[in-house]
């Protein structure tokens, strides 16, 4: 009788050991079907790549999830849903979906943005806006003979501002006095800026300034050098342009060399 209680007790502690190393490999056993923990790891790695971070006090959260979906599929699969032309056709979208996404990110892993290209990238930003910046008001309206009378009524005295705020017709500025903030010229449209970097501070178009939009009259308030930032504080947003770049290439070049008939 004391041998099978023995039996009996280490039979249990086998089966104990036994259940302790399934649960600690999975997260849950729904309807006698194990779900790995790795199911749990992946949902916390979408999460976490969504901007929602898992933390521990999750966990619980994650598991139930995990559960959840587990017991609708095992429900959607004994209406025999997986079985039928629209799921079919679903899952090859997702599956070329994951694919394709794999394929970029391998992409990128193989061709990261070097330093090199970044510097390079910054030089030619600051090529093409280096030198001054002026900070500019202007008045648009749409006849030339409405530019002309403006000009001749702030040469009497009338405030640049206020009819600004009365008559411009550029939404943007108008509200604000006809004020432009501070701008390389090459913001502008070139007839703009060809008027503006004739100006000395303080000074005005004696002439209405023509362009697509209306007839501009511009006033400079002051002028000063390019005012731009470190290439190292720029660098993220350069770095993601120029791997954006790369892979669009990517995609064009396997575009073009792809037999399609």
């Amino acid at each position: 009788m004391k041998k099978q209680l023995l039996q009996a007790v280490a039979a249990a502690a086998f089966i104990g050991t036994l259940s302790f190393g399934a649960l600690a490999q999975n997260a849950a056993i729904v309807n006698g079907k194990a779900i790995p923990k790795a199911r749990m790891d992946m949902l916390a790695q979408q999460l976490a790549a969504a901007g929602r971070p898992v933390t521990p006090e999750m966990q619980g959260q994650l598991r139930e999830e995990v559960v959840a979906r587990e017991v609708f599929m095992q429900e959607a699969q004994k209406q025999g849903l997986d079985a039928t032309d629209d799921y079919k056709a679903q899952l090859e979208l997702a599956r070329q979906a994951i694919m394709i996404r794999q394929l970029f990110d391998n992409y990128r892993k193989k061709n990261p943005v070097t330093d090199a290209e970044v510097q390079a990238e910054y030089d030619k930003f600051v090529a093409a806006n280096g030198g001054k910046e002026y900070k500019a008001r202007h008045i648009l309206v749409e006849k030339e003979e409405d530019a002309k009378k403006i000009i001749a009524d702030l040469k009497k005295g009338a405030k640049f501002e206020d009819i600004a705020k009365k008559q411009s017709k550029d939404p943007g500025s108008g509200a604000n006095g006809g004020d432009l903030d501070w701008a390389n010229p090459s913001s502008f449209v070139p007839e703009f800026s060809e008027a503006m970097i004739k100006l000395k501070k303080g000074e005005m178009t004696q002439v209405p300034v023509k362009s697509q939009f209306g007839y501009h009259i511009i006033r400079v308030d002051d002028v000063r050098q390019a005012q731009l930032p470190k290439v190292d504080e720029v660098k993220p947003q350069i770095t993601q342009q120029l791997a954006q770049q790369k892979l669009q290439k990517y995609q064009e070049d396997l575009r073009a060399k792809a037999k399609v008939e």
